[in-house]
């Protein structure tokens, strides 16, 4: 869950600081039952995770895939990379799980390797590079013929809360502007099935997994959390490109949480999630 495009590497909007780490850490424990459920991988599959970031998803996959399976994550920032691999090296991880450190658009696969996987997964990465059709392409030349891709990503736009609160909405629309600034798409999510066809695959299926929640949940502050972490994290590029100062930010992130506490509040958002296959 970082970007793993090295001409966007030292771009990446959210930075790598301990802090985003947390929230992503969170943020796994949020979504990653939804996110496993869809990705509809099947005990003895080959899965191939693009951009695995810290691993926590990755790790998941494999326990899902099972010892007759195998799951390659790949990860480009040592950081993140590190994390991953040293909870591998735990005597409780599975043994059929290995992480390496790779370009996504040069996949770092042996010639044995290229169209051998059943299922290419990536989440959250295709936003935040620049050529998010070159890294579809590398893993429809990794899945063999009949295997699936699926990709997982964010349209911002979609991103709604209730009872308004127009002073985030402002900062929300600068925060995606920044993707812009930076090259990158923050609406990338309603462009999968073009990402996919573009690869020479067929889609298959769309579905949407929510990242949302109403007060009342016992999740809703978390997703306060996380909502706050994803701008804060951006706020030092926002100030940089004027598109909102990190006092403004602050204060609104601020009355964020009185907003959440009215019984009413909701947050409607979701992932979007399209799935291809590798014609026969």
């Amino acid at each position: 869950m970082t970007s793993s495009d090295s001409s966007v590497r030292d771009e990446y909007i959210h930075g790598v600081a301990p802090d985003e780490q947390r929230r992503l850490a969170t943020m796994n424990a949020l979504i990653n039952p939804m996110c496993l459920d869809a990705l509809h991988v099947e005990p003895g599959q080959r899965v191939l995770d693009v951009g695995s970031g810290l691993g926590v998803f990755t790790r998941e996959i494999a326990q899902r895939v099972g010892p007759t399976g195998y799951v390659l994550g790949v990860e480009r920032d040592p950081a993140q990379l590190a994390y991953a691999a040293g909870d591998v090296a735990s005597p409780t991880s599975p043994g059929w799980i290995e992480f390496r450190q790779g370009d996504a658009t040069k996949l770092p696969l042996k010639s044995v390797e290229i169209a051998s996987f059943d299922v290419a997964h990536c989440r959250f990465l295709l936003e935040h590079v620049r050529h998010p059709g070159a890294i579809v392409s590398e893993m429809a030349a990794a899945v063999r013929p009949g295997g699936r891709l699926v990709l997982a990503d964010d349209d911002h736009d979609l991103m709604r809360l209730w009872p308004a609160f127009p002073e985030f909405d402002e900062v929300w629309r600068a925060y995606t502007r920044a993707y812009e600034h930076i090259g990158a798409d923050p609406g990338i999510g309603r462009k999968l099935t073009t990402l996919l066809v573009n690869a020479g695959c067929v889609p298959t299926r769309m579905e949407v997994i929510n990242f949302g929640g109403c007060a009342g949940e016992a999740r809703f502050p978390l997703l306060v959390e996380n909502l706050i972490g994803v701008v804060q994290s951006a706020r030092e590029r926002m100030d940089e490109l004027d598109l909102c100062s990190a006092q403004k930010t602050n204060r609104v992130l601020t009355d964020l949480h009185d907003w959440a506490a009215q019984p009413d509040a909701v947050i409607w958002y979701v992932i979007c999630l399209a799935e291809g296959r590798r014609p026969d």
